[in-house]
């Protein structure tokens, strides 16, 4: 049964450990401080939890360069700290996904360290090696203008290895059998320790051929398969969210025709396309993405998103459409990032409530699962002297107190933001708590809005022609019942003609006012929003939000 799908009406609140909640005082989160902070998720509305990696790493990139996949790095707590910490957010109904990074190890990692020993030691095929400088060393960068080749010459080897990120990140070879059955050890080792699934990093790069000078690489999909087959043996309700940043065309094959591929993918098409409706009220282009996206197969399903741990990705917008997003959102080169994107929190974007509401509102309401990025909730902002992708990983902002309640350290990871509109003393947990229309009182009601419109998750979709050109309608019907969800991305208030098809959906209920909304004669409703003003509405029967998810 589709309803047996947890992650169809799931809400993701996405976090990196080290900058989350730090209870031993060192300055780095850790596993006790987030059991600690469980409960504000669980207020919050959050059943599922997903975490940055924190296995043991050199961490030169946010954690992503593994040392270690059985273990936690020291600085964030122990195994027992990670099964204490799974035992507690079980008892609060809370799921965890946790990065599965394999594309790549730390140069640190023992295999590496083995395999650049000699051409015959136990791990050299697990890696990608040249003994010539292929013709393609400095070509398919992943972080263009910082890193500077993909392949890199290693004297103890007498060889290149090949890495898709930094140089300090080597790949490993998919293709020899024993890597993918150690990749298949770590995903059981850490299913038995109680997580729910795998976030799984960088999945086109996993699959991709890596031949030195290969100008045609193929995506071996049968490895996703191979993945599925694994993960669904050990644990039937497990997930794999991947991260494709693809053509919406090539999406069907990470899916599978027959869901047999990733449960859950990333919507970066989307994602771009929402930043530019948002920078220019052109929502053409947003409706023609949520189109292009459209996902046949039931059981699979997009996540959907606003801001995440990297740059806002803005490479498959046009010179002339992201030139528009720069100059609204990130109009300074140091708000740039790789020539791409923007290094920029949601809110300091934004510089308005109620575009940070419209665009919470949306991604709530689109096709698939939401996902929260940590801080928020509450409209932190960045910290553009921090380098690179680092301007938007600072620490959870919990009170006003000394280093905003996140460490009693006198050194931190990353520095808190302490001053300014979106310093500690101004956006802040404990604050907006007693704050009624609080921006974190507003994303929990929103939170607890979407997972009662079991609609979106579960129903049919249909982008509706409402004759306005700045207003976006989507219709979802599910059994008896169907939710409408309109959102204006224009400055003024405007009038909404909205004809349905269903005697049911005669009469309107706004599920955020007490306000109903009657058809006229001609069975047409008038729809009044504001500037950057969204409603939701159901029509239908209720009955069905009484059935235990």
């Amino acid at each position: 049964m589709i309803e047996d799908l947890w992650y169809k009406n799931a809400v993701i609140y996405s976090l990196d450990l080290e900058t989350f909640m730090d209870r031993n005082g060192d300055g780095i989160g850790d596993f006790e401080g987030l059991a600690s902070r469980l409960d504000y998720l669980h207020a919050l509305g959050i059943d599922t939890v997903w975490l940055a990696p924190f296995q043991v790493s050199p961490n030169k990139d946010n954690g992503y360069d593994i040392k270690d996949y059985y273990g936690v790095d020291p600085s964030h707590g122990t195994l027992g700290d990670f099964v204490e910490f799974i035992h507690q957010a079980k008892k609060r109904g809370i799921k965890v996904i946790i990065d599965l990074v394999v594309n790549h190890t730390s140069d640190q990692h023992p295999w590496f360290q083995d395999a650049r020993s000699s051409e015959s030691s136990k791990y050299r095929d697990w890696y990608v090696w040249s003994k010539e400088k292929p013709s393609d060393w400095n070509e398919g960068m992943v972080f263009p203008g910082v890193q500077k080749a993909t392949w890199t010459y290693d004297e103890k080897a007498k060889a290149y290895y090949h890495h898709r990120f930094y140089k300090h990140q080597p790949d490993l070879n998919i293709d020899n059998l024993e890597v993918r059955e150690e990749i298949e050890r770590i995903i059981g080792f850490w299913l038995q320790l109680g997580v729910a699934g795998f976030r799984i990093d960088a999945v086109p790069f996993i699959l991709e051929t890596q031949e030195p000078g290969d100008e045609n690489k193929k995506i071996r999909f049968e490895y996703l398969r191979e993945m599925r087959r694994f993960l669904q043996w050990r644990r039937g309700d497990a997930v794999m969210l991947g991260e494709a940043n693809v053509e919406p065309k090539e999406s069907s094959k990470y899916f599978g025709k027959e869901g047999e591929g990733i449960h859950m993918m990333f919507n970066f098409y989307v994602n771009q396309y929402i930043f530019y409706a948002l920078a220019t009220s052109d929502i053409q282009p947003l409706k023609d993405a949520i189109e292009a996206t459209r996902i046949e197969f039931p059981g699979s399903q997009w996540a959907q998103f606003l801001r995440n741990h990297d740059e806002l990705d803005l490479a498959r917008l046009t010179d002339e459409q992201r030139q528009k997003v720069f100059e609204s959102f990130g109009p300074d080169k140091n708000m740039q990032l790789y020539d791409r994107g923007i290094r920029r929190r949601l809110s300091s974007m934004l510089l308005d409530r109620k575009k940070t509401e419209l665009a919470y509102s949306l991604i709530f309401s689109l096709p698939g699962t939401p996902v929260l990025r940590y801080g928020d909730e509450i409209g932190m902002g960045e910290n553009l002297e921090l380098e690179e992708r680092n301007a938007v990983r600072t620490p959870m902002q919990w009170s006003s107190n000394k280093n905003a309640g996140f460490s009693d350290a006198d050194k931190l990871v990353n520095p808190v933001i302490e001053d300014g509109a979106y310093g500690c003393k101004e956006v802040n947990v404990e604050t907006q708590r007693r704050i009624p229309d609080s921006l974190l009182n507003w994303m929990t009601n929103l939170i607890r809005l979407r997972q009662e419109c079991i609609e979106i998750g579960w129903g049919e979709w249909s982008i509706l022609d409402v004759n306005v050109p700045d207003v976006l309608c989507i219709r979802y019907n599910y059994k008896d019942s169907s939710v409408i969800v309109l959102h204006n991305f224009n400055d003024r208030e405007v009038e909404v003609p909205l004809t349905l098809e269903s005697k049911n959906e005669l009469k309107l209920i706004d599920l955020m006012i007490t306000e109903t909304s009657v058809a006229n004669k001609a069975g047409t409703h008038t729809i009044r929003l504001s500037g950057y003003g969204y409603r939701w509405f159901r029509a239908g029967g209720l009955t069905h939000l009484l059935r235990k998810r």
